[in-house]
């Protein structure tokens, strides 16, 4: 059953997971700040937009450590690809990769936080709303999952 759930086992997931509720936890305990990522698109575009609804101070006053965050995780991708040595690929198309990642993305605004912030952050401070939010994004993904293998996909 493990090899059929995960094929390539499942220490780079263990990893993985032990990473990211550390980040998370560090900081949280040092700085207060909840570390969800879905809020990072719109402080950043605080930078660039003068359109009022990015101006808040609630995207302005956290913009800068955002953009630290953010780069932390693509620091975290090429760490992988030169220690590993092998990126993941994929047979996704770029046109299916933009879509899935707007849709992800709305979804996200939508839900008032993405899957790492109400996922990790949100279960861990025992939030109602970030419970029902899990149980809605999971759900998804596995009818999705499904519907792509029973259709022919990989």
């Amino acid at each position: 059953m493990m090899d059929t759930l995960f094929p390539l086992g499942i220490s780079q997931y263990l990893i993985g997971g032990l990473t990211i509720g550390f980040a998370v936890s560090f900081l949280f305990v040092t700085t207060g700040l909840i570390g969800g990522m879905s809020s990072f698109y719109s402080s950043t575009l605080s930078f660039l937009s003068s359109i009022r609804y990015f101006q808040q101070a609630k995207f302005i006053n956290t913009r800068n450590w955002r953009l630290v965050y953010a780069l932390g995780l693509i620091l975290g991708g090429v760490i992988w690809v030169f220690t590993v040595g092998e990126p993941i690929q994929t047979q996704v198309t770029w046109w299916q990769l933009s879509i899935g990642g707007f849709i992800s993305g709305y979804g996200a605004r939508l839900s008032g936080g993405c899957t790492s912030g109400h996922g990790i952050c949100g279960l861990a401070s025992l939030q109602v709303p970030s419970l029902l939010a899990v149980v809605i994004f999971m759900s998804t993904a596995i009818i999705s999952a499904n519907v792509v293998q029973l259709m022919g996909g990989t």
